[in-house]
């Protein structure tokens, strides 16, 4: 491989890119950095000015100009940050989460639309090879925060969810094939009757595969969502993905009107109760009880989504 191959991909590929925002719609009326800050709020809404310029290498006075349209918008909100006086505090306002919802529906239909020319037998081999692009171009570098993307499931995800919880807590904390049997419960009834509009999944893919999932769904409490199977895989973790997992389930809650949203899991999943503190849920009650071949002792917590405090 020479210079000019690489040269010659870089203008292919600007061109593909071209053509996915032709006549600026895709991320009109904001440039594409501008839709790169506010994606990068929408997926860390607890994140400071100061962590957005390390992020995105931005200059600061370019970001901060970008951050006064945000406001002046009100896409955003500005604050005095909890972790540092001397910082601010930066997070989407309901209207900003709209919006950044619209941009990401319109590169998922853009890209979408490229995608439909692939034949489906070849669809592997393009993510095969531009997953290797991407391995031999990072000079081995591990995978960051911003490699993550959150998507809608698609075929075999809601497979893939049973699968991996059923995998994976056998290997960690020894669960029997009961564990397999509820969550193959509970995937199986959001698949056949969820409603779109107040019910999701979020499927977490790092380098074109699934590492991570969590779903929200309707509880039988009124006006109460329920946040189940949350997962992330272990060469997955570290990366923040939980964290964004949960935020999602939270910020979709309550943006379609939930006024509660709850949960329930077992104390030995320390590292997913952290996750839930962090965000605010609070423990209301706890019970021993016998599941999936082990002595457990079962959580439930709940997080007040009318109580907007940091």
């Amino acid at each position: 491989m020479t210079v000019q191959d690489i040269r010659a991909f870089n203008r292919f590929y600007t061109n593909v890119i071209g053509a996915l925002d032709y006549s600026r719609h895709l991320y009109a009326p904001y440039t594409l950095t501008e839709s790169r800050v506010l994606y990068e709020l929408a997926h860390s809404p607890r994140t400071d000015a100061a962590d957005l310029r390390t992020e995105l290498s931005l200059d600061a006075g370019y970001l901060s100009r970008i951050l006064n349209k945000f406001e002046q918008d009100g896409l955003i909100e500005r604050t005095t940050s909890h972790r540092d006086p001397r910082r601010r505090h930066v997070s989407l306002t309901a209207r900003g989460r709209e919006t950044a919802v619209l941009l990401a529906e319109r590169a998922n239909e853009s890209v979408g639309s490229l995608l439909a020319t692939v034949p489906s037998a070849e669809r592997p081999r393009l993510s095969e090879a531009m997953r290797t692009v991407r391995d031999l171009l990072s000079d081995g570098r591990p995978p960051r925060r911003e490699d993550v993307v959150l998507r809608r499931p698609g075929p075999g995800d809601l497979g893939w969810i049973v699968q991996r919880n059923a995998a994976l807590y056998a290997a960690e904390y020894g669960w029997n094939a009961d564990y397999e049997g509820l969550v193959a419960r509970i995937v199986a009834d959001f698949a056949e009757d969820h409603d779109p509009h107040l019910e999701r999944v979020w499927i977490a893919e790092l380098d074109g595969r699934p590492v991570g999932a969590v779903m929200c769904v309707r509880d039988d409490a009124p006006a109460t969502a329920r946040l189940r199977l949350l997962i992330v895989e272990p060469e997955a973790r570290g990366l923040g993905i939980g964290d964004r997992l949960v935020t999602a389930v939270v910020d979709f809650a309550r943006g379609v009107g939930y006024r509660e949203l709850v949960l329930w899991t077992n104390d030995v999943l320390a590292a997913a109760r952290r996750i839930y503190q962090r965000h605010g849920f609070v423990l209301v009650g706890e019970k021993p009880h016998r599941s999936f071949g082990k002595d457990l002792n079962g959580q439930d917590w709940r997080l007040d989504l009318q109580d907007r405090a940091e």
